[in-house]
Parts: structure tokens; sequence; C-alpha cells
């Protein structure tokens, strides 16, 4: 299936420069593919250089403004109507393009993908989703950060949301999920985890039951449920401490010249453990429940991370994701019409 994806060439804090190198790294890996470029065209084309391409695989797309990364949400959606963020996702909304990727502003880029797509049927709230690396493979977790103050109806709507990507993305039948909490018991936590765990419990959704923190990198789970004030904070708190440990190593081989021949015969193995804990693998964030595909790429990506995002909305994409989503939501809502009706 060829997946055309249009890119916010203008986004993040590198623009063109990491984008349409990423973007040309892309199409050599996948040269069915299809790649739009949106965004300045005098820059776009002066990054291309003398490359050229088949214009079946890659083409421009001009707009005229670009969000800031430091700009307010409602500057972005109200005052540039035209920018590269909003045109690549008008694109998807018109099926031009059946994925959008965008390194900019996360608060801009979900108010103009809410405004401009809307929300699947079902669903209430988008979430933002994303991979981490645990001692078993990797564990999808959500709400990253989008939705401060939730329901029990909207954690519940997370876990399906992360289940149906999964099921895309990694090809499992029913992934299992957990909802974070401060401990396993059913008594532990606040009314609205508690409430969340019993919607989670009767829906269709293979529910493990509550996880607390420790249990993210252990994979105990293939997908992690929570709010987006606990989803951000702990998401910042990993990134934080992978930076400590990065810095303590660094210290500590070059502590004296014996600890710096350590770290010359170690080199192998602390390469090894950088490649599987390395960020920019993992980078690409879901914005999940839109009536279609939105992939956040870190602001300050490279162009290996640039290109993972890229590829995880082409594989959201080709997976039909949406159709995933929709088809777990309607079997939710089926399911508590029949608990609700029993229970009369």
């Amino acid at each position: 299936m060829d997946i055309t994806i249009a890119i916010d060439a203008m986004g993040g804090d590198h623009g063109p420069k990491v984008t349409v190198p990423a973007a040309l790294e892309y199409l050599r890996k996948h040269p069915d593919d299809t790649i739009v470029l949106v965004g300045l065209a005098d820059a776009i084309e002066a990054e291309l250089g003398s490359f050229k391409l088949p214009s079946s695989q890659l083409r421009i797309h001009a707009a005229t403004e670009v969000v800031g990364m430091d700009e307010s949400p409602q500057l972005a959606l109200r005052g540039k109507k035209d920018s590269s963020m909003r045109v690549a996702i008008n694109l998807v909304k018109s099926g031009e393009a059946g994925a959008c990727v965008s390194a900019g502003n996360t608060g801009a880029l979900m108010a103009t993908a809410r405004y401009v797509l809307k929300t699947l049927p079902g669903i209430d709230r988008p979430a933002i989703a994303s991979y981490l690396p645990t001692i078993n493979g990797q564990v999808c977790m959500l709400d990253l950060g989008a939705n401060v103050d939730c329901t029990a109806e909207h954690l519940l709507q997370f876990g399906i949301m992360g289940s149906a990507l999964v099921a895309v993305l990694e090809h499992k039948e029913k992934p299992t999920v957990g909802l974070l909490n401060i401990g396993s018991e059913d008594i532990k936590g606040n009314e609205i985890v508690k409430q969340a765990a019993v919607l989670l419990r009767n829906s269709d959704l293979n529910f493990y039951g509550n996880v607390e923190g420790n249990d993210i990198f252990k994979g105990v789970t293939d997908v992690v449920v929570c709010d987006g004030f606990v989803g951000n904070v702990s998401l910042k708190t990993t990134e934080g401490l992978a930076h400590m440990i990065r810095v303590f190593l660094t210290e500590e081989f070059k502590r004296n010249i014996f600890t710096k021949m350590a770290g010359l015969v170690a080199m192998p193995v602390l390469n090894a453990f950088k490649r599987r804990v390395d960020s920019r693998r993992y980078n690409g964030a879901s914005f999940l429940g839109l009536k279609g595909i939105v992939v956040k790429s870190h602001g300050s990506a490279d162009e290996l991370a640039y290109l993972c995002a890229i590829e995880r909305a082409a594989e959201e994409a080709r997976g039909g994701m949406l159709h995933h989503i929709s088809e777990h939501i309607a079997k939710s809502h089926l399911a508590g019409h029949k608990l609700a009706e029993a229970t009369l």
C-alpha cells in the first residue's frame, strides 16, 4: 500500500535542514511512497539543492507562514491560516495525504489538528501517545500531556486507542493494557483511577490491571494508560534520569587514566547500551483520536529522529489505525450498553 505523507518542513528547531534530508532518506528506503514538503518554497528548494526526484515521489506544497516554537496555540490557529503546519494538516483532511508529521509547537499542532480534523466518533479528547524502551522491548504510554484533567471514561478511551496503536504497529491481536496507579491493589488510587479500572476491566480490552511507575520499564504491559499530567511528568522524569546517567558515566570514565582505559575496553558495550536507550529511535508522538493521522516529532530532532517519526506516521496509515480505533470504540460502546441493560 503506497502512502503519501505531508511534512511540515518548517517546524522544529532546525526546519528544512533536518526535515528535508530526513524526507529524502525515507524515500530512499520506501521508493513507492510519496512525500509532500510543505513550507516556504525557497527555503525547501535551497535545501534540496541539485538533488532531483521524480515528481511522483517528492513534491513541494507552498505555504507562506511559519508557526514559531514559542507562539500561543490561539495565535497559530486564528492568525496563521496559511502556516506550513496548518497546510500540512489540511492535506490530510482533504485526503491528499494519509498522514502528517511536524516538529513544530506541540500546543499549536494539537489545537490546529483538533480544529481541522475533528475527533473520531466516540472520542471526547485526543491523546498524545509515544513509545518508551523497556527490558522486554518497548511500551506505548498515553496520555503524555494533552489532557491534564481526565474522567474515567477518558482513560478508557485512551486504553482503547493505545491498544489499537500497538495492534497496528506491532501486529499484536490483543495487547495488554495497564492503568498507571500508586499500587497494584484495586483499593489504591483516587476515585477517577478506581472508576477507570472498572471500565477497563468490563471492556473488551486485554486489561492487565494496575501498574506502578517501576513497572513501566519492566515491560509488564504493552500499553500504559494515565492522564496527561501524570504522563508528562513521568516522561520528563525519564528524560532527566537518562541524561543524568549519561553524564555520570562520562564523568566516571574520564576521571583518570585508568578509567579512560577501562572506557576504551568497555566501548562496544557502552555503544550497544546507548543504542538500546537512544531516544531518537523512539521519536514520534501520535495524536490519537483525530479523524486523521498526525505525528509530532521532538522539536530538537536530528535527521535520524525525524526519520523515525516519518516511519511511524507511515506505519499508522498503512496499518489502518483510524479504522482500528473506530472499531474498538464501537465495540466498547456496545459492551457498555449490554452491561447497563444487564444491571437494570
